[in-house]
């Protein structure tokens, strides 16, 4: 049986988001292979103390498996990637500017269903915004994954739009073995929600057709309109994307019900 200190500090929420991440953060400064730039650390500390703080372990478990998945899958064909010129800068490790690109949506899905627990938005809203919250991770994993895969592996890439071959990290560019690994990327994250609780085996697929939608949409983005703006940055694409795939997901959940 615990002591009575150690329970109320488990109990809150907050303060085990504030120890749990500073003991994190202090292991990936140490560790030799950084997967985020000092600045992305910080915000990324950040980051993990409003998702526990809000969703608990279970919120946090998904923002991890996107986070130690979409890391790993940004490592994949380095080799090749970086020969093209087609890879990640600074060898993907993650700045300020990846995590929110990320992780914005879901933070302010987070931050919602807080509110609902105060008491001042309506307790319906709740699953729907569990959906958005999973359903912007599984859009932006799938849209890793694809791209990533897309770069390192896919024999024959067109661009959205015109079906017409161009070369591999073209923005816009889709590929059969690309667009194959974003829907395994985005079921798996969605899976492992399903797995702690957070949404049903519908909401599995809610997301992961939300994912897809969202994918393709941001490669029309890609193909359109980003060559046209300079200040239509990766990031914020990134951004756009998955608050397309929250809401997506939703809709389709208001739908279905």
């Amino acid at each position: 049986m615990l002591p009575n200190w150690l329970n109320q500090i488990l109990d809150n929420s907050w303060l085990v988001a504030i120890a749990l991440n500073t003991i994190l953060f202090i292991v990936a400064t140490l560790v030799p292979k950084k997967l985020l730039t000092p600045a992305g650390l910080i915000n990324a500390w950040g980051l993990g103390v409003v998702v526990w703080g809000t969703l608990g372990w279970r919120g946090y478990g998904v923002v991890m498996f996107y986070f130690l998945v979409g890391s790993a899958v940004t490592r994949i064909g380095m080799a090749q990637k970086e020969a093209a010129g087609i890879a990640e800068k600074r060898g993907g490790a993650r700045g300020p500017e990846n995590v929110w690109g990320s992780a914005l949506t879901a933070t302010i899905c987070a931050i919602a269903i807080a509110a609902i627990h105060l008491g001042w938005l309506a307790p319906s809203w709740e699953p729907a915004l569990l959906l958005g919250y999973v359903a912007s991770f599984s859009t932006k994993l799938a849209d890793t994954t694809a791209s990533e895969v897309g770069k390192a592996y896919g024999k024959s890439t067109f661009l959205i739009t015109t079906l017409q071959p161009v070369p591999r990290g073209t923005e816009g560019a889709v590929s059969l073995e690309g667009t194959l690994a974003g829907i395994v990327g985005g079921i798996l994250i969605s899976l492992v929600a399903y797995s702690v609780g957070l949404i049903s085996l519908t909401g599995v697929i809610i997301c992961t057709i939300a994912a897809f939608v969202a994918t393709n949409v941001e490669s029309l983005i890609g193909a359109t309109l980003q060559p046209k703006f300079d200040w239509l940055t990766n990031e914020l694409v990134n951004v756009i994307n998955t608050i397309i795939g929250a809401i997506v997901a939703i809709a389709i959940s208001f739908w279905w019900h």
